[in-house]
């Protein structure tokens, strides 16, 4: 004779209890850990973001002097102010000049690594390595080269019997030095998503496109470039994010000058809360600078969702 609790109605219930339990285990078991990157992340990002935006609406200095409430005198005074108007527009513009080369060459590089160049390993490496420098080794190494009495670029014009050019010291070109130096540094990163993007095509379209009689440009425009706009969205958005931040290149290269003429915005808020020694001011643009990010990062995804068909 079998017992209330040999029947699957009264079973039921303990398994059940059973695998509650087993899933409140493995929860607590996640929950530890994530625990450690969940207090780094609330201590050095959440913490210090909440801290600086409460900084925004104060007259914060070093000195200590005016560090009440100011409401919105700050955002007020940032919106005004010609300087940091004039270092966002370098930003925006350094933005323009790095992404498109930056999208359109490592495509380029990665396309001819991938039709079976003798030695690809060596291109491979060439176009990568680059990207694994430091940015004072970068930032060394070129100001070698724009050296305009005995640096090699300058050089190699005299001896085409064109003027040396003042690389760095000329309002007029230093920004497209600082983008020259940017895109030998970092088109490797792109270079290495494209040609695995492009080596995830499966052969069988190009054979079938090939029996159809599509010859190559044919193939690349209507295979490729299609296959491949997943990672191109993915590369202009890390691109434009990543330009619009630029500080380190500029700052070592020349410092934000000649005259103000390759300033970041980052190295104006730098400037304004680390050498003008103002908290709150400094805080109120790098809000409004992130609004900015924010607006063209919304902005970039609805245009690429747009065209992706989404």
């Amino acid at each position: 004779m079998s017992t209330a609790i040999d029947s699957p109605a009264a079973a039921t219930p303990v398994v059940a209890d059973t695998k509650l339990r087993a899933r409140r285990g493995e929860t607590l078991t996640g929950w530890a850990f994530a625990a450690p990157f969940a207090v780094l992340f609330v201590l050095f990002l959440v913490v210090p973001a909440v801290y600086g935006l409460y900084l925004s609406f104060t007259g914060e200095t070093l000195t200590g002097a005016n560090s009440g409430l100011v409401g919105l005198a700050n955002y007020t005074e940032a919106l005004t102010d010609p300087d940091m108007w004039r270092s966002l527009g370098n930003t925006l513009w350094f933005t323009f000049l790095s992404t498109v080369p930056l999208v359109v060459l490592s495509l380029a590089f990665a396309l001819l690594v991938n039709l079976g160049l003798p030695g690809r390993w060596l291109w491979r490496l060439s176009f990568f390595l680059p990207y694994l420098l430091a940015s004072t080794v970068v930032v060394l190494f070129w100001t070698w080269m724009y050296n305009p009495k005995i640096g090699l670029i300058n050089g190699v014009l005299a001896e085409l019997g064109i003027a040396p050019v003042a690389w760095l010291q000329d309002p007029k070109v230093a920004m497209f030095s600082v983008v020259i130096t940017t895109l030998w540094w970092t088109i490797g990163f792109n270079f290495l998503l494209y040609l695995a993007a492009l080596q995830n095509i499966p052969e069988q379209q190009f054979e079938a496109a090939a029996i159809d009689g599509a010859g190559k440009w044919r193939q690349l425009f209507s295979i490729v470039i299609p296959q491949l706009a997943p990672t191109t969205a993915l590369i202009l958005t890390l691109q434009v994010l990543a330009s619009l931040k630029v500080f380190d290149q500029i700052y070592m290269l020349t410092n934000g000058g000649p005259a103000g003429s390759t300033r970041s915005i980052v190295q104006y808020i730098y400037e304004s809360g680390f050498t003008g020694y103002r908290f709150g001011f400094s805080s109120a643009i790098s809000y409004l600078f992130f609004a900015i990010i924010v607006l063209v990062s919304l902005a970039q995804y609805r245009i690429l969702n747009r065209r992706s068909g989404r």
